[in-house]
C-alpha cells in the first residue's frame, strides 16, 4: 500500500448546536421558567456496564467533543428555525442566542482504558449550560469509544502487525471520518479516508481496486500501468483473476522497471491458505522483500486466525466502523449533584429497577496497580471536594485518571489536534499494557479489572 504522510488538520466551522435532542431545549425552557436553570450542577458521562464481550473500554472522541463544544453556538438561522417550529418560547430563544459553555469539564484522557462506572466526563456548570450538551457528548463518545474498543481488540489480535482503516464506504460519510480517528486511538496506523487524513493528520493509504484491473485489456497492462505511475514499491491487488498468475505478473511488472514489488494484496478466498501459498511463491521467485497485506471483511477473530500465516498487514473496514458487533459503547449522561434552594450542593441519583439506577455525587477515579505495575482495580471515589477525592486515591495507591479538558469555558488545547491524537494512541498502548493478561482475551468474560466505589462523605442521596 502507498502511504501519504502529509496530514494537515482542517477544522470544521459549522455550528453543532442542533445536534441536540428536542427535550434538552424543552427542559431548558421549563427550568428557566421555574427559576432553577442557573443552579450549579454536576453531570457525569459513564457506562453502567461494559458491552458484552468487551473486557475493557477505550476512551475516544475527546478531541472531537472539544471541537464540537467550541462550535456549540446558535446561529440566526437556527434560532429562526426553533422559533418557526415552535420548539421553545421567546425567553428560551433569548437565552440560546448568547449561549457559550462557561463551565468546567474534567474527564479521562483520550486513549485510557475504562470500566463499568468510570466517570469518563464530569461536566460542572449551571444546569442550563450542561443539560443541552447531553446528546452531543453521548453521540460522540458512544460511537468513538465503540470503534476504538474494536480497533484495540483488532490490534491485540494482530500481534504487532500494522492495521489500516478501510471503512469509509461502509459508514455514513461523516461517521467514516470519525471512525478513522477513533481507530488511530485504538492502535491503527492509517486510513484510506482523505478527509480524515486532512482533518486529523492521519497517514493515508491506498492503491487500486479490482475495477482498475478490469479496465485494462490484460492484467499485465493493468499492473504495468500501476507500477509506472506509483513505482515498484506499490501494492498490487492480485486476486481479480487467478492469484498465482497475478503474483507472477505483479513481480514481473515491478522488475521491468528495475525494482522489487512492495506488496501484494489478497481480498478473497481462504486467506490463511492463500497467504501461505503466495509467500512460498514470492520466495521461490526471489521476491523475499515483497510483503502480503490482506483485506476482505476482517474482524478481530479473523485477524487472530491469520496469526500463524505469513501476513504483514491488515486492512479492516466494515467490522471496524460498526464496532465489530458493538456499535455503541452504551454510555449515559446523568445529573449526580446540584445546588439546593439554599445554595448547598447535594447528591442526586436515579433509583429504579432493571439496572438503570445511578450513583450520586461527584466522583474521582484512579487505577490501582500492584508492585509489578499491573492494574488490579478501578477505584471510583465520591467526594465533596477534589482535594478529598485525590487524597483518597493517593492513600489507595491509585493513579489518577481525570484531567482538565475545559476550565471555566476555556478549552485545554493539549487535548485536541494531531499531536493530541498521537499522544492518545501512545497513552492507549500504555494503559492497555497495564491490564492483566485475561483482560486481553477476545472471548466474553468478566472485565479485565473490577470497579470499586467508595463514598468517603457518606452524604444522603436525594431522590423522589
Amino acid at each position: 500500500m502507498t502511504a501519504n504522510l502529509r496530514g494537515v488538520p482542517a477544522p470544521a466551522t459549522s455550528s453543532t448546536a442542533l445536534l441536540t435532542d428536542m427535550y434538552e431545549l424543552t427542559m431548558l425552557q421549563a427550568a428557566l421558567h421555574g427559576g432553577v436553570a442557573e443552579r450549579a450542577s454536576v453531570f457525569e458521562l459513564f457506562g453502567r456496564n461494559l458491552p458484552a464481550s468487551r473486557r475493557f473500554g477505550v476512551v475516544a472522541g475527546v478531541g472531537r467533543l472539544l471541537d464540537a463544544i467550541e462550535r456549540f453556538t446558535f446561529t440566526d438561522a437556527q434560532i429562526d428555525y426553533l422559533h418557526s417550529a415552535g420548539i421553545v418560547d421567546d425567553d428560551t430563544l433569548d437565552y440560546l442566542r448568547s449561549y457559550r459553555f462557561s463551565g468546567t469539564i474534567r474527564g479521562y484522557a483520550e486513549g485510557e482504558c475504562y470500566f463499568s462506572g468510570s466517570p469518563l466526563l464530569t461536566v460542572e456548570s449551571s444546569f442550563a449550560e450542561a443539560c443541552i450538551l447531553e446528546t452531543l457528548a453521548l453521540s460522540i463518545y458512544n460511537y468513538d469509544c465503540a470503534v476504538a474498543a474494536a480497533a484495540s481488540r483488532m490490534t491485540i489480535a494482530a500481534h504487532g502487525r500494522p492495521c489500516v482503516e478501510f471503512g469509509a464506504r461502509r459508514a455514513h460519510e461523516r461517521a467514516a471520518v470519525s471512525a478513522a480517528r477513533a481507530a488511530i486511538v485504538g492502535g491503527f496506523v492509517g486510513t484510506s479516508d482523505l478527509e480524515a487524513g486532512m482533518r486529523y493528520g492521519i497517514p493515508t493509504v491506498g492503491t487500486s481496486a479490482h475495477s482498475f484491473t478490469l479496465l485494462h485489456d490484460t492484467e499485465e497492462d493493468a499492473f504495468a500501468s500501476q507500477v509506472a505511475s506509483l513505482g515498484p514499491g506499490t501494492t498490487i491487488l492480485v486476486d481479480t483473476y487467478d492469484i498465482e498468475r497475478g503474483v507472477a505478473r505483479a513481480v514481473a511488472a515491478a522488475r521491468a522497471v528495475g525494482g522489487e514489488l512492495g506488496a501484494v494484496r489478497l481480498d478473497s478466498g481462504d486467506l490463511v491458505a492463500e497467504a501461505f501459498k503466495v509467500r512460498a511463491q514470492l520466495d521461490a521467485l526471489g521476491a523475499t522483500t515483497t510483503k502480503i497485506t490482506v483485506t476482505s471483511d476482517l474482524d478481530e477473530y479473523a485477524i487472530a486466525a491469520l496469526g500463524a500465516a505469513p501476513v504483514n498487514s491488515y486492512g479492516v473496514g466494515t467490522k471496524l466502523v460498526t464496532g465489530s458487533g458493538r456499535p455503541t459503547a452504551a454510555l449515559v449522561y446523568k445529573l449526580v449533584e446540584r445546588a439546593g434552594a439554599d445554595g448547598q450542593m447535594q447528591e442526586v441519583a436515579k433509583f429504579s429497577t432493571g439496572g438503570k439506577s445511578t450513583v450520586g455525587g461527584r466522583k474521582w477515579a484512579g487505577r490501582v496497580l500492584d508492585a509489578a505495575g499491573s492494574a488490579t482495580e478501578e477505584l471510583v471515589v465520591s467526594a465533596r471536594s477534589e482535594a478529598a477525592g485525590l487524597a483518597a486515591l493517593e492513600a489507595a495507591g491509585a493513579r489518577p485518571l481525570q484531567v482538565d479538558l475545559v476550565r471555566d469555558g476555556v478549552i485545554m488545547e493539549e487535548h485536541r489536534g494531531p499531536d493530541a491524537l498521537a499522544a492518545a494512541a501512545e497513552r492507549h498502548q500504555v494503559s492497555r499494557a497495564e491490564l492483566p493478561y485475561q483482560g486481553w482475551r477476545l472471548s466474553e468474560g468478566d472485565p479485565a479489572i473490577p470497579t470499586r466505589h467508595v463514598d468517603i462523605d457518606n452524604r444522603q442521596v436525594l431522590h423522589g
